[in-house]
């Protein structure tokens, strides 16, 4: 199987990206209480509930992506929807951390990195 280090990292986007969506969407009010408090020192204070919106929705679509372009992989080779999933993992990151470095939580910010590295290795592997 030629693509298996892609699909292994495309499922670990989506189950990351779908389970965190997962989580936002059914525990949306302790979602928006505990992130009011973790940003309430920064210029995302006023608008939390729509900074998360934002972040839910791209997770969505990089889960969603990940999961086809996994799929799509391995029926067919193709790597269209699983370049998207990535890319869309990457953006999705990139605004996690910009977020964490906003509200001085550096230690989270380096947790973000950490799955920042596989992403980019499944937009690098799948360009």
């Amino acid at each position: 199987m030629n693509n298996a280090a892609s699909i292994l990292v495309l499922l670990f986007l989506a189950v990351t990206f779908v389970q965190s969506a997962y989580e936002k969407v059914f525990g949306w009010n302790a979602t928006i209480t505990w992130m009011k408090e973790h940003f309430a020192k920064s210029v995302l204070k006023n608008n939390v509930p729509q900074a998360l919106f934002i972040l839910l929705v791209i997770e969505l679509v990089a889960g969603i992506f990940s999961l086809v372009g996994c799929m799509e992989l391995f029926i067919n080779g193709g790597r269209t929807f699983g370049f998207y999933g990535a890319v869309f993992s990457c953006i999705a990151l990139l605004f996690m951390l910009l977020g964490q470095r906003l509200a001085r939580d550096y230690d989270g910010a380096r947790t973000i990195a950490i799955y920042y590295i596989p992403a980019v290795l499944a937009v690098f592997w799948l360009s």
